[in-house]
C-alpha cells in the first residue's frame, strides 16, 4: 500500500524513454502539454501512479515545482511531487494555499507569494504559485494540483491548462477507485495526535478505543484498568454498540478478580489474539467475553500491571487478525499509556502544588480561589486555631507538633459534611468553608469540629462568619479571625459567631 512518506518522484525513473525536459516558458505549447499528460494518464493502473505520471509529464514542459495532494481523512496528503528540496507529506485541510483551494474549490493564482500569508515555502526562490482543485466526475473536490515557479511566468494560460489537467486527473483517479485510502500506519499516527491532545483520562480512553477499532477493523475496544483496590472497566466511549454493552455486562458480573486475571495474563505472557477458527474453546479467563458473543479478540498489555491494564479489541465475527495488526495494537497501547501516565503525573503535581505536604489539606492558593466564589448569606467561613500548640512544640518538639496537626486534620475532616472543605493556611491555623442556610447551622458545624478535636485530646477555638453582601472575602475572613480571638479571650475551646 502506498505510504505518504514516499512523495518525491524521480522523473527520469518514471519515464526513462522520454528525452530530457526541453521547456520554453515564453512559448509553451499548452495543447502539447495536455496531450502528453493525457497519454500518460491512460497508462496509469492506480491513483498514485496517475498522480506521479501527471507530475512527470508536466515537469517536461515547465521548471515549476509540481505536486499533487489528495484528500486523506481530514488532511491533504502529497501523493506525487517533483522539483523541490522538500515537500510537505500532509497538510491540514485549510492550511496553506493548497488547503485553501481544497476547502473552497476555487483556484488560486498568486503572482507574488510574498503577499499571500497562506503560502507554504518549499523552495527559497519561489515567486509565483498556481493551485487548482482536482474534482471527481461528480464535481466533488478530492485534492489539488499545485505549481510553483521561481522564474518569470505567464500564469493565465497555465491556469486554464492546469485546470484541464486537474479535471482529467480527477476523472482518471475516480475510474481507478478514488484517492488512495489511509494506510494503517497513517491512521495510527493520526490517532496518536488525538491521544496526545486528550486532556482527561476519559478522553484518552475514548481516543484509544476509536483508534483500536479503526486500525484493527474490529468493532469494539474495551480498556481494563489495573488498580490495587481491584481491576475495573474504563469508561465507555462508544454509545449504542450492542457488542460492547454485552461485553461490559458480562465483565461487570464477572467482577474485579476476573478482570485482574485478564490483565495479569496480558502482562505475564504478552499480546495474544484469536485465529478466527471454529471448534476451539477459549481459555477460562476469556469465558465472560465468549458469553457476550465475542468470536475474535486481540488482547495487549497497557502500562504496568498494577496501575496500567489491558486493551481488549473484539468482534462478534470470526476473523483472523494478522501479527502486524497485533503489533499496531501494542504500539497504540503504549501511546495510550504514555498519555494516561502524563495526565496522572500532571494531576499529582497539581495536587502537590496546591496541598500542604504535612496534612494533605489544600492550602492558601486554593483557599483564596474558594472564598472568592463564596455566596453571600450561604457560605460560612470557620477560622480554626489549635489551643496551646506552641506549648506542644516547645515541650515535646516539632515532630510531636506535626503529629498533633496531622491527627487534628483527620479528625476535623471526619467531622465535616460531604462537600465542606478544610484548608491549612498557617502553622496551626485552619479554615473550613461550608455551605449553610442559616448562621445557626454554621455554629452547629463549628461545635461539631470542636467536639472532634476534644476526642483527640486537644482543643480548638473557632470563629464563624458569613459574608455580607458586597463584602470582600478577605474582610469576611478577618471577621472570622476576630470571632476566634473572642473565644481565646473567653478561655479557648469554644465557638463564637461574628456579628452579621
Amino acid at each position: 500500500m502506498y505510504e505518504a512518506q514516499t512523495t518525491s518522484v524521480s522523473v527520469s525513473t518514471l519515464d526513462r524513454a522520454d528525452p530530457s525536459p526541453t521547456w520554453n516558458d515564453v512559448r509553451v505549447d499548452h495543447q502539447r502539454v495536455i496531450r502528453d499528460v493525457t497519454v500518460r494518464l491512460s497508462m496509469a493502473s492506480s491513483a498514485p501512479e496517475a498522480c506521479r505520471r501527471t507530475v512527470a509529464a508536466l515537469s517536461r514542459h515547465t521548471p515549476a515545482t509540481i505536486s499533487v495532494l489528495l484528500e486523506a481523512h481530514d488532511r491533504l496528503r502529497c501523493v506525487a511531487a517533483t522539483g523541490a528540496w522538500q515537500v510537505f507529506a500532509t497538510v491540514p485541510a485549510r492550511t496553506g494555499i493548497v488547503g485553501r483551494v481544497y476547502a473552497t474549490g476555487v483556484a488560486a493564482v498568486v503572482p507574488d507569494v510574498t503577499v499571500d500569508t497562506d503560502y507554504l515555502p518549499v523552495r527559497p526562490d519561489v515567486t509565483a504559485e498556481l493551485c487548482v482543485p482536482v474534482r471527481d466526475p461528480a464535481g466533488r473536490v478530492i485534492g489539488v494540483l499545485d505549481l510553483q515557479w521561481s522564474e518569470p511566468v505567464d500564469l493565465e494560460p497555465w491556469r486554464e491548462t492546469a485546470q484541464r489537467l486537474a479535471d482529467r486527473l480527477g476523472t482518471r483517479i475516480a475510474a481507478l477507485g478514488g484517492p488512495p485510502s489511509e494506510s494503517r500506519s497513517e491512521k495510527l499516527l493520526r490517532h496518536a495526535a488525538a491521544l496526545s491532545a486528550a486532556s482527561t483520562e476519559e478522553g484518552v480512553i475514548s481516543a484509544a478505543a476509536s483508534a483500536a477499532r479503526e486500525v484493527s477493523t474490529l468493532s469494539t475496544a474495551v480498556l481494563l484498568i489495573g488498580d490495587p483496590q481491584g481491576a475495573r472497566l474504563g469508561p465507555s466511549p462508544l454509545a449504542g454498540c450492542e457488542l460492547e454493552t454485552r461485553i461490559r455486562t458480562e465483565l461487570a458480573e464477572a467482577g474485579p478478580e476476573a478482570l485482574g486475571r485478564m490483565i495479569d495474563r496480558a502482562h505475564r505472557y504478552g499480546a495474544g489474539y484469536t485465529l478466527g477458527e471454529t471448534g476451539h474453546p477459549p481459555t477460562e479467563d476469556y469465558r465472560p467475553l465468549t458469553r457476550a458473543g465475542v468470536r475474535t479478540l486481540i488482547a495487549v498489555p497497557v502500562g504496568p500491571p498494577d496501575t496500567g491494564g489491558a486493551l481488549l479489541v473484539a468482534d462478534e465475527r470470526a476473523l483472523r487478525p494478522d501479527p502486524t495488526t497485533v503489533s499496531l495494537m501494542e504500539l497504540l497501547a503504549g501511546q495510550a499509556w504514555t498519555s494516561l501516565d502524563r495526565l496522572r503525573t500532571l494531576a499529582r503535581l497539581r495536587e502537590q502544588a496546591s496541598s500542604d505536604p504535612l496534612t494533605g489539606l489544600r492550602h492558601t492558593g486554593p483557599f483564596g480561589q474558594r472564598i472568592a466564589a463564596a455566596t453571600p448569606g450561604r457560605t460560612a467561613l470557620l477560622a480554626i486555631d489549635v489551643d496551646g500548640f506552641k506549648t506542644v512544640n516547645d515541650t515535646y518538639g516539632h515532630q510531636a507538633g506535626d503529629q498533633v496537626l496531622v491527627g487534628l486534620a483527620r479528625a476535623l475532616e471526619g467531622a465535616l459534611r460531604h462537600g465542606d472543605e478544610l484548608y491549612r493556611i498557617g502553622g496551626d491555623e485552619f479554615v473550613a468553608v461550608i455551605e449553610v442556610t442559616r448562621p445557626e447551622e454554621a455554629v452547629r458545624i463549628a461545635e461539631r469540629l470542636a467536639e472532634a478535636a476534644r476526642r483527640t485530646g486537644r482543643t480548638i477555638s473557632v470563629g464563624v462568619a458569613l459574608p455580607r453582601p458586597g463584602e470582600s472575602p478577605d474582610r469576611t475572613l478577618r471577621r472570622a479571625d476576630q470571632a476566634l480571638y473572642a473565644v481565646k479571650r473567653q478561655g479557648r475551646d469554644g465557638v463564637h459567631l461574628a456579628a452579621a
